[in-house]
């Protein structure tokens, strides 16, 4: 072995490799069931932090890039009684069946479905009119809805990317159920199809958000001043509106 290479092999073997950034468990709630626990170190978080997914079926933990996960771990085991009431505050999945409703774009549409109509929903007043199996009701209302997103999301993809002066990437409909928008590193824009059923400013407010990181990937000052400079004047009644009424998005559509 040349020196050079046995230099680049001691280099290699004293790198200390980067600590863990993300720990994964459980946490034994109240009513003796499990619920997942992500505990994750925030490069500017000051203190630990504790929130319950929008679907109630993961807590989450940020703690300082400091503290041991340890320690984010116990945080949220003194606050089960805490996540146990918000989990019982989640709404309960309701059927989507012909005479029940769905919210769509604020609004209450309700659902009329006769054989002889058209398997395509076809948004008529305030009434979505289906046709075809109806076994296959919920699962063709979900995708029209998923492309209702799309378009709708397309739009304010573009009109953002004008704002902050950015080329416009692929977006995406996203089904997640932790996230209401996400923006990867190659710049495609995701966005929770669920969104759609919430009223117009929520989903451009989540746009908005996606159009900052393209341009900032963190959460700095210098990315909250973009948002600001691009976001719709009801960014603040936007995110109120997603703490509160979010959940609720997901009492539909398994």
């Amino acid at each position: 072995m040349t020196s050079r290479a046995r230099r680049g092999l001691e280099s290699f073997l004293k790198r200390k490799a980067a600590p863990p950034t993300e720990w994964r468990g459980t946490l034994a709630m109240p009513d003796g069931t499990a619920l997942p626990l992500i505990v994750r170190r925030h490069p500017t978080a000051r203190r630990l932090t504790l929130r319950l997914s929008a679907d109630g079926n993961e807590a989450r933990v940020s703690i300082p890039r400091w503290a041991p996960f340890s320690e984010g771990a116990d945080f949220a085991r003194s606050r089960s009684e805490w996540l146990a009431s918000r989990r019982s505050a989640v709404p309960k999945a309701q059927d989507i069946v012909p005479g029940s409703t769905v919210p769509y774009r604020g609004r209450t549409l309700r659902i009329v479905w006769e054989s002889r109509l058209p398997r395509t929903p076809a948004l008529v007043g305030d009434d979505l009119r289906i046709g075809g199996p109806q076994d296959a009701v919920a699962r063709r209302i979900a995708r029209w809805l998923e492309g209702e997103l799309l378009a709708f999301a397309a739009a304010d993809l573009s009109e953002f990317c004008a704002r902050a002066d950015r080329p416009v990437p692929e977006i995406k409909s996203s089904r997640a159920r932790r996230r209401w928008g996400s923006c990867s590193n190659g710049g495609t824009v995701r966005i929770n199809w669920r969104l759609i059923m919430a009223p117009d400013h929520v989903r451009r407010s989540v746009v908005a958000h996606e159009v900052a990181h393209l341009v900032h990937f963190d959460h700095s000052p210098r990315f909250y001043a973009l948002l600001a400079r691009i976001a719709d004047p009801d960014l603040a009644a936007a995110e109120r509106w997603l703490k509160r009424h979010g959940p609720t998005l997901y009492a539909q559509f398994d």
